[in-house]
């Protein structure tokens, strides 16, 4: 079976001869590390990005099947962006930089970390309209129409392919910080949120709605919203049904209309009180699922909406920083999620520094012993 053959098997409940190996990326420290200890070329280490050729040949060197999160995509973002350019320099060495969202950051150059939101421009109506508005627009430059239509002759035929469809609240929450977007729906403008969330995904229902007319097929679709964190989520889930299910139902519809019926989200933390939106709007696929300090949430999940709900991900990555018997028990963890059906295993995010190359090898080596 090709790789692709067992995945969507899998996530039909179907048979497969056994599991693929999939993973979720690499940090780009973990890279230089593995470099600067033998295991790879530092020419491999660098430039080494999600779907790079240089990002397939190290996938052989380990023995992963593929990467889940390498979709195709187009630019449903702020366009043009926002000008990256350092405000200001402080005395500690650190910068205020305003990014391409709009959003004042707080970096020290050489540490590498989730900058700190230090302010922000959108802040009220008059920034919407004038610096935001004109950005959220649907302009056919953002989509190579060209490159779709000939999609179906290009695609890799091994493995599966998603199209990224884009994110409902995980990009504004970019745009906004977690504190600007708790000011604008609680003590501001609660309208106004109301209009960037439906400014934002109106284009990007457009957008989507070009690529899938040019006849090019996806075998998922697949959103990045990041809307969570360690307590749950970052906006009441009362709000959040209020103001996004709508616009998930409206482009999981279009997505089902062109025959794409594995609709997978990625949002990091404890995702459990947001799910209901999700799954009953037409996401059926968790992703990463990431375990933390929380545990597991896939079972409990699947056991409150039913077969209906799939996964990928889920497999603990700390247990690849420690030793073969802390790999065996998260493999051994793996094998009852996957007995549960229409579950696929991986790393529940990128791996960071201090992973062990031996180990990252000998998983994917075990993973794919596991018969379903």
């Amino acid at each position: 079976m090709t790789n692709r053959e067992r995945i969507m098997n899998i996530l039909h409940f179907k048979d497969a001869d056994r599991l693929p190996a999939v993973h979720f990326g690499y940090w780009g420290e973990l890279l230089l590390e593995w470099a600067e200890q033998g295991k790879i070329s530092k020419d491999l280490a660098i430039g080494n990005y999600d779907g790079s050729e240089k990002e397939i040949e190290l996938d052989r060197i380990i023995g992963w099947d593929c990467n889940w999160s390498r979709p195709v995509g187009y630019n449903n973002g702020l366009f043009p962006p926002f000008e990256h350019k350092v405000l200001e320099v402080l005395p500690d060495g650190s910068q205020r930089v305003q990014s391409p969202d709009g959003l004042i950051e707080r970096i020290k150059p050489g540490t590498v970390s989730i900058p700190s939101e230090d302010d922000y421009l959108l802040k009220d109506r008059e920034a919407f309209e004038t610096l935001y508005k004109p950005k959220m627009q649907f302009f056919p430059e953002r989509i190579d129409l060209e490159y779709f239509r000939n999609f179906n002759n290009t695609r890799p035929q091994d493995v599966a392919v998603g199209l990224a469809v884009g994110s409902v609240l995980g990009n504004i929450r970019n745009m906004t910080s977690v504190v600007g977007m708790s000011y604008l729906i609680y003590d501001e403008d609660e309208d106004l949120f109301a209009d960037i969330v439906d400014t934002y995904a109106d284009m990007q229902y457009k957008c989507l709605e070009a690529v899938l007319q040019t006849g090019a097929k996806f075998d998922f679709a697949h959103y990045w919203e990041d809307i969570c964190f360690k307590n749950g989520p970052l906006i009441s889930p009362e709000l959040f049904e209020k103001y996004c299910a709508k616009h998930y139902k409206k482009r999981n519809d279009l997505c089902h209309k062109y025959g794409i019926d594995i609709i997978s989200l990625d949002c990091d933390g404890v995702v459990e009180k947001l799910l209901p939106t999700w799954f009953n709007n037409g996401v059926n696929t968790m992703f990463p699922i990431e375990v933390g300090v929380w545990g597991d949430q896939f079972e409990p999940a699947r056991k409150k909406f039913g077969n209906g709900l799939l996964g990928v991900g889920g497999m603990d990555k700390t247990a690849l920083r420690k030793d073969k018997a802390a790999v065996d028990a998260e493999i051994e963890r793996m094998k009852r999620l996957v007995s549960l059906g229409g579950f696929i295993p991986c790393p529940d995010h990128r791996l960071m520094p201090g992973t062990k190359f031996e180990l990252v090898q000998y998983y994917a080596e075990e993973i794919k012993k596991i018969r379903i």
